[in-house]
């Protein structure tokens, strides 16, 4: 299976992010048009990077000796299960429901919408060889936790890398689409 890795990229070229100079950040939450839907859509996104951050440092934490074997493969099958299958339920719903909705709202920004896409199918790639070191971990940690921790250094490589991508997608996420959302005033 050919391996993808996660691209970095600094925020939209300045054809997509048009509307962002007319709904900055900073506006969002007090601008009329944001509703609850939308909030909690952004709280979502919220809760995966904090998953994505305890999994990270759940992992350096192990690795430092600072947490035991068994907590840690138990944290890591809670919050490691948490992450994956929020985060795939979340954005295919963003594939087939939220992101043609926005598309059918505004074709301009179909190009943005096509690179979030894309990005849910390297994410989906990532989150499938997290899941198989993680399962791994905890599998080994009763049977040879020294082995465990060898392969610890994967799980923490892969959540450092899934960490990182998702501070980046999920904020060029919102920035091409909640301006989107309140200039034309949906989701209400």
């Amino acid at each position: 299976m050919e391996q993808h890795h996660i691209t970095t990229r600094t925020g939209w070229p300045d054809d997509i992010a048009t509307l962002t100079a007319t709904y900055p950040r900073p506006d969002w939450d007090a601008h009329p048009a944001l509703r609850d839907p939308t909030r909690q859509w952004m709280g979502a996104h919220l809760g995966f990077r904090r998953l994505a951050d305890v999994l990270r440092d759940d992992a350096e934490q192990y690795l430092d000796a600072k947490i035991g074997g068994d907590l840690y493969a138990a944290r890591l099958a809670r919050y490691g299960r948490m992450l994956t299958m929020n985060l795939h339920g979340h954005h295919t719903w963003e594939d087939r429901n939220f992101f043609p909705e926005i598309n059918a709202v505004d074709p301009r920004f179909e190009a943005g919408l096509e690179v979030l896409e894309a990005d849910h199918l390297v994410l989906d790639e990532t989150l499938h060889r997290f899941t198989r070191s993680a399962n791994r971990v905890v599998q080994l940690m009763q049977l040879e936790e020294a082995q465990a921790f060898e392969e610890a250094g994967d799980v923490h490589r892969l959540a450092s890398e899934i960490e990182g991508f998702l501070k980046r997608h999920l904020t060029d996420e919102e920035d091409l689409i909640v301006p989107i959302i309140l200039h034309h005033k949906m989701r209400g």
